[in-house]
């Protein structure tokens, strides 16, 4: 009979059996541990990001009607509180005092309560202090009322870039654009209809202040459920999220020895790296902000350009007025300078996010300074409209120091100190600038000194431009 070629299966000896079984246990052993499919961290929700969004925008739009209402009233609000040149000089200094003061506080509220909640206690503010102070009666109840305003103002104001650093880190340029745009667009709103707006209230100034609080009480809204989110930012670090573990933790319970905890790290790092980076950040030594001359360029040129906004905003009017300009038409001059940041606040950081260093950009601007300046002095109303035009592309180095501050350093944490040493010595600095203003033109009797003063400004203004425009981070120097 035929008999089966094939090879019958012959069986391993009992030692064999046994190293075979080890060598694959062994095998088995260095391989890393299959990934259990789990829940992805998505990031924020696109509702919640559009909810910032508007939120930055509406907070932005009160960030300057408290300020530019007052200023297109002044001469009304002089008389009826019976104030002189010199203690109007002193409540348009209040502005960049009170920034100064309050900001200083705010990175150590938004640390302890949250930056959404500090920005909604700040739109309270500022809706109360516009609310209270027309109907005070008192020059001192009047300053009081507006710090109060102005300190809601001011921890919104250092918030700002910090907001944007923190939700959208890949768009920094373009959303600083956005909410420099609305705060542009809101100056120039309160500066061009305020003096129209108290006419159709009766022509009572008080009314013509209060009405600005109602814009302030709605920017409320949008921070009041951003007050209740706890959802984690974009880059946040782990060990800090709600209900998360650390990075450690995590890869010890989703895989079991070292080479899974490896695996989980590395996907963690590759999936985030800006919130490893924010997490480096926090481990590393406090900067030592102080040895920066980058730190100190932008805290000079923050100064200088505040210096020369809150002079504008303050007595730009009164510069017409005294001219031979109507009071409605003075407002709108002022509303014309002030709007010329809506459309230049969003083109400049995007132009300024593309370039290594920035200084081009503060020269042009401080050169449209000193011919605006220059014709103010020379005719200022013969040519008020290109004055104002000119002035208004000046004021413009506003958003290029907040776009600056994004740029200038490397994490979220470093631009939290650098927002606040920047905006809070830049306030200081630019304190003496609207008093000294107010104390030139009443014991000079015009407006020739004041305009000089300010023409003068722009040569320091630009040279702290370009230092603090140039390609370098403050960890570089710290």
């Amino acid at each position: 009979m035929p008999h089966d070629e094939t090879p019958a299966p012959t069986q391993a000896p009992p030692q064999t059996q046994t190293l075979n079984r080890s060598s694959a246990g062994s095998s088995a052993a260095r391989l890393p541990a299959p990934r259990l499919p789990g829940p992805v961290d998505a990031g924020p929700a696109p509702w919640l990001l559009r909810l910032i969004a508007v939120g930055l925008v509406l907070a932005a739009l009160n960030l300057r009607p408290a300020i530019t209402s007052l200023g297109a009233l002044l001469e009304e609000v002089r008389e009826g509180l019976h104030m002189s040149g010199s203690v109007a000089g002193v409540l348009t200094s209040v502005p960049p005092l009170c920034f100064a003061l309050f900001g200083v506080m705010a990175p150590r509220l938004a640390r302890r309560f949250g930056a959404g909640t500090v920005v909604c206690a700040g739109m309270a503010a500022i809706a109360a202090g516009l609310v209270i102070r027309p109907y005070v009666g008192s020059t001192a109840g009047f300053l009081a009322a507006s710090a109060l305003a102005l300190m809601g103002i001011a921890v919104s104001n250092i918030l700002m870039p910090v907001i944007v650093k923190r939700w959208f880190p890949d768009r920094v340029g373009t959303m600083t654009g956005l909410y420099s745009m609305a705060l542009a667009l809101g100056t120039a709103l309160a500066a061009a209809v305020t003096v129209p707006l108290t006419g159709a209230l009766g022509g009572n100034w008080q009314s013509g202040l209060a009405v600005w609080a109602v814009l302030a009480a709605l920017a409320v809204l949008p921070w009041i459920v951003l007050v209740r989110d706890r959802t984690p930012a974009p880059g946040q670090p782990a060990a800090t999220r709600p209900g998360r573990g650390s990075g450690t933790a995590s890869g010890s319970a989703e895989g079991s020895g070292p080479a899974s905890g490896s695996a989980s790290g590395a996907a963690s790092g590759s999936a985030s790296a800006s919130g490893a980076a924010d997490a480096r950040s926090a481990e590393a030594p406090a900067l030592r902000i102080t040895r920066s001359r980058t730190a100190w360029g932008l805290a000079c040129f923050f100064g200088l350009q505040a210096t020369a906004a809150y002079i504008t905003m303050g007595w730009m009017p009164q510069i017409f007025r005294d001219a031979g300009v109507p009071a409605g038409t003075a407002g709108v001059l002022l509303a014309v300078t002030m709007a010329m940041g809506v459309p230049l606040a969003f083109v400049i950081p995007r132009v300024a996010g593309r370039l290594r260093q920035q200084g081009p950009i503060v020269v042009v601007l401080g050169l449209c300074g000193l011919i605006g300046y220059t014709g103010l002095y020379l005719a200022p109303a013969a040519g008020a409209w290109a004055w104002a035009l000119l002035l208004g592309v000046a004021n413009c180095a506003f958003p290029l120091a907040l776009t600056m501050i994004g740029m200038r350093s490397r994490t979220g944490a470093g631009v939290v100190r650098l927002s606040a040493f920047a905006q809070s010595t830049g306030y200081l600095l630019s304190i003496p600038g609207p008093l000294l203003v107010g104390v030139l033109y009443q014991h000079s009797g015009g407006w020739g000194l004041p305009i000089a003063l300010m023409a003068g400004l722009m040569i320091p203004q630009m040279v702290a431009g370009v230092l603090a425009g140039r390609d370098r981070t403050i960890e570089d120097e710290c």
